[in-house]
């Protein structure tokens, strides 16, 4: 009997780039992975030991200080009003929500199977329809896609600041395309605080229905270790998530909930992330350029995406590995028609990109 073989996990397959990069002096500086590197606010984690919130068991919906504190941050840094009590609710971080909200929308309509994403994306869009046993449909651009894959999809993907590329989506433009349609748009939207082009936004600013923002702290708030993140919008669909992933355990530890309460209401340490990860995009783009691979600051997020001469990322993988001791992503990670480029994320503390910009003589200040 043959049944579903999971394919290898992406960052799985950089065991033989991290081999050559450690073989220099310092060891590998790993830009592949986007996991933050800076602290989180000292009052944020000081919460996670503080108070009985860890005593019994926390509402799977999240708090309402926690759903409070939500709706302010939406409306105070995004321009978007919800309703905390009906609108919004918590999740164990945004990736389970990503691989798992297609079976549950599947669950609640039966009669489609499709799962519409961007061609050039986060990996577990796909992955999550096919966790689901839905069809994975890519897309290049909204206005792409057939009248049959449209009719059969259960909701449709968006992310803006978007990973890898770090472009910006209209997204007033996508929640007025599947609203003709009658299709959900899920509006992935955990950069949003790392906005460079423009102020940040949200889908939420052309209304709630038929459309979610999904939020996460682990970028904005250096919590990616503690999974909290939560999701707002339609209410209806609100609703039903919050009922189905109730059945399901989901639930973020009462102490990340309270945590998370403090870092949404607080807006200082993200202005100063901001500060970082722009200046760590501005040197990698100068360390890249001098390794002989320029590059283009993003309008949004925290990657450089650049093209691979000769449309091979695996041979730029390795050839960056030896020279500058880096790690970076081919994006065929990302999807097919990400093939011919590789990311490279501003992760690493500023002694380490000193360090790999010595080695290929770039400016490291």
């Amino acid at each position: 009997m043959t049944g579903f073989v999971p394919p290898p996990y992406p960052y799985d397959r950089l065991d033989d780039v991290v081999a050559i990069a450690n073989g220099h002096a310092g060891g590998a500086v790993d830009l592949s992975i986007g996991t933050p590197c800076d602290p989180a606010p000292d009052a944020v984690v000081a919460a996670l030991s503080a108070g009985d919130s860890s005593r019994g068991y926390p509402p799977s919906v999240g708090t309402p200080a926690l759903r409070q504190a939500a709706a302010s941050w939406l409306e105070r840094r995004l321009g978007a009003t919800v309703d905390p009590a009906t609108q919004v609710a918590a999740c164990v971080g945004t990736k389970e929500f990503v691989a798992s909200l297609p079976q549950y929308l599947k669950l609640r309509d039966p009669y489609h199977d499709t799962v519409l994403y961007p061609a050039v994306s986060y990996p577990t869009y796909e992955m999550g329809a096919t966790l689901a046993g839905c069809r994975a449909v890519p897309y290049l651009e909204l206005d792409d896609i057939s009248d049959d894959d449209a009719g059969r999809a259960l909701c449709v993907w968006v992310n803006s600041p978007a990973n890898p590329t770090g472009a910006l989506e209209d997204l007033a433009a996508a929640a007025a395309w599947g609203r003709l349609r009658g299709i959900p748009v899920i509006s992935d939207e955990c950069y949003a605080e790392f906005t460079w082009t423009g102020s940040p936004t949200t889908i939420l600013r052309s209304g709630t229905d038929g459309v979610l923002a999904l939020h996460s702290l682990s970028k904005r708030d250096n919590f990616a270790g503690a999974r909290i993140g939560f999701y707002a919008g339609d209410d209806t669909l609100v609703h039903y998530l919050r009922e189905v992933r109730k059945h399901a355990g989901l639930m973020p530890p009462g102490p990340v909930q309270a945590a998370a309460v403090l870092a949404l209401g607080d807006d200082e340490h993200v202005e100063a992330q901001r500060a970082r990860y722009l200046d760590r995009l501005r040197r990698l783009a100068d360390l890249l350029t001098a390794a002989g691979y320029p590059a283009e600051l993003p309008d949004g997020a925290f990657y450089l995406w650049c093209a691979a001469p000769g449309g091979d990322a695996w041979a730029a993988a390795h050839d960056l590995a030896r020279r500058a001791g880096i790690v970076v992503s081919p994006g065929e990670f990302y999807g097919e028609h990400g093939r011919a480029y590789f990311r490279v994320a501003a992760v690493q503390p500023d002694d380490r990109i000193d360090l790999a910009a010595g080695r290929v003589g770039a400016r490291g200040e």
